[in-house]
């Protein structure tokens, strides 16, 4: 998968829950970094790392996973597929995208 596809992939979730998640994420792939700013309507995707209280670490292919239901966000969390750098009880209201 692309950075093109996965920035695709989180503006869909973004354009769909819009205002659910009122917060700033960075996500960090080997493809790139994809920023998330849900504070503002609409909703901004940019792919540059910009500030934000907390950035996700994952493989595309877990991302793709998650997004598909065949692994759990929690799970992925748990197992260090996914990885948390900054305050984690902001990240958890990531949990409305998905």
């Amino acid at each position: 998968m692309t950075l093109e596809e996965i920035t695709g992939k989180i503006q869909k979730l973004a354009d769909k829950h819009s205002g659910q998640f009122q917060g700033k994420a960075n996500f960090i792939f080997d493809e790139g970094i994809v920023h998330l700013d849900d504070t503002v309507s609409p909703t901004v995707v940019v792919n540059e790392e910009r500030d934000a209280p907390f950035s996700i670490k994952m493989s595309a292919d877990n991302f793709n996973k998650i997004l598909s239901g065949d692994l759990n966000v929690m799970m992925a969390f748990m197992t260090g597929k996914l990885k948390i750098e900054g305050d984690k009880s902001a990240a958890m209201k990531l949990t409305a995208l998905f």
